[in-house]
């Protein structure tokens, strides 16, 4: 192990191995639960509310997620969460196999285990700080993200799929199988996760808010000192505004690739798969750049490049260009994501981060949810084209909004 990575510590990276276990047990559901939902019934509006039943949880439990996370046991929070998923995935298991499984239990199926999704992640975030030193928290939080592409986008998904063609129960098991795993790593962890997360002195810019025993109770807490911190708020704001424009041109990218690029299946989950290699790389780097280039200005380029590169897919339709977008735009989205974590962990205090998370992530997916209505309505409307230009237009505004909010006169402003 290099000296970089040992610097991390062994705690880390055993939280890091049950993060990964359990982003690649999402990945297999990526692919098995829509094979699923197929599998069972013709009707689209079914198949689609499986899809939509594990992004439900952020709108209805996000909050109540947060609120736990900063008044609960961390390391119990994570066991819970992920031992209720094992439970449902057993569940889920004996149903396909036995031929019981319906539409509707999968689509219940999937929102149980959205709710424990919500719960394990934001717990998760909280236990970051309490791993590894403030100096290698970007470090930290890239590992993690290179982590949940591998699982989420390279492994899982290629995974989920071949199981499920050797037997449909087969996927949910093996997801049960490694979330299991993921438990017993955590029990392993120190016992400074034992106890809710600490409380942070307060910076410049918590406009007021109390850091500690003060901080304002109830789940909403979050969300008022997220509104009274004007960084930190643009900075959620325009992070959901370019995942609004990503998801807007990503939900008809197929259909861009199959009538401009001329792309079939095989092509198109080839191009994804070089999109993951530019996140891991960007989730790899981003410490560095960080480190070299200082928050504002890694956090201004990688909005910029993330919701305006696809505008070239507007001007240039080809396949080099395809690869350097997806390329692009995979690598800046990590970075972007890596920036806005270990920012937020500095400026949050630590009795308020988890309800902070949480509504930072609801506002995030409602906002993915709708951007993806709105590149299919604008591709019906205007043309597969008009999703790329309405995500370079979002590019500008959300630059812009952050580079002159973040200035260094404003208050809160990140060093």
């Amino acid at each position: 192990m290099t000296d970089r990575a040992r610097s991390l510590g062994r705690p880390f990276w055993t939280f890091w191995s049950a993060a990964t276990l359990a982003n690649l047990g999402d990945g297999i559901r990526v692919a098995a639960f829509p094979l699923l939902a197929a599998a069972l019934t013709d009707d689209p509006v079914g198949v689609a509310a499986v899809a939509a039943a594990q992004f439900l949880p952020w709108l209805v439990t996000g909050l109540l997620a947060g609120s736990l996370a900063d008044r609960r046991n961390t390391r119990t929070l994570l066991v819970a969460a992920d031992s209720g998923r094992v439970v449902v995935l057993g569940t889920l298991a004996v149903a396909v196999a036995t031929g019981w499984a319906t539409v509707a239990l999968v689509a219940v199926a999937a929102f149980l285990l959205g709710v424990g999704e919500t719960l394990r992640d934001t717990a998760a975030q909280t236990a970051v700080p309490r791993l590894v030193a403030d100096e290698h928290l970007e470090k930290a939080n890239g590992r993690l993200v290179a982590g949940e592409i591998v699982g989420n986008e390279f492994v899982g998904p290629p995974v989920g799929a071949l199981l499920f063609v050797v037997g449909a129960a087969l996927p949910f098991a093996v997801n049960g199988g490694a979330l299991a795993l993921a438990v017993m790593l955590v029990l392993s962890l120190p016992l400074t996760l034992s106890r809710p997360a600490p409380a942070r002195p307060p910076v410049d810019g918590d406009a007021g808010e109390p850091a500690a025993t003060g901080a304002r109770p109830g789940a909403l807490a979050g969300l008022r000192w997220l509104v009274r911190q004007p960084v930190l708020r643009t900075l959620v704001v325009v992070g959901a505004a370019v995942a609004a424009a990503d998801s807007a041109w990503f939900a008809i990218f197929v259909l861009y690739a199959r009538e401009s690029l001329g792309l079939g299946a095989v092509g198109f989950g080839l191009l994804l798969a070089t999109g993951a290699a530019g996140g891991l790389a960007g989730s790899f780097g981003a410490d560095r750049l960080i480190a070299r280039f200082r928050h504002r200005v890694v956090l201004t380029w990688s909005l910029a490049v993330t919701a305006g590169a696809p505008v070239l897919l507007a001007v240039v339709p080809n396949r080099i260009a395809a690869v350097a977008v997806v390329v692009a735009t995979s690598a800046s989205f990590a970075v972007l994501n890596v920036a806005a974590l270990s920012i937020r962990q500095r400026l949050v205090p630590g009795g308020l981060l988890g309800r902070v998370v949480a509504a930072s992530r609801m506002l995030t997916f409602s906002c993915t949810a709708l951007g993806a209505l709105a590149g299919g309505a604008l591709a019906a409307g205007a043309g597969v084209e008009a999703p790329f230009l309405f995500s370079g237009a979002v590019a500008v505004v959300a630059t812009a909004a952050w580079w002159i909010s973040s200035r260094p006169a404003a208050p809160g402003a990140p060093a």
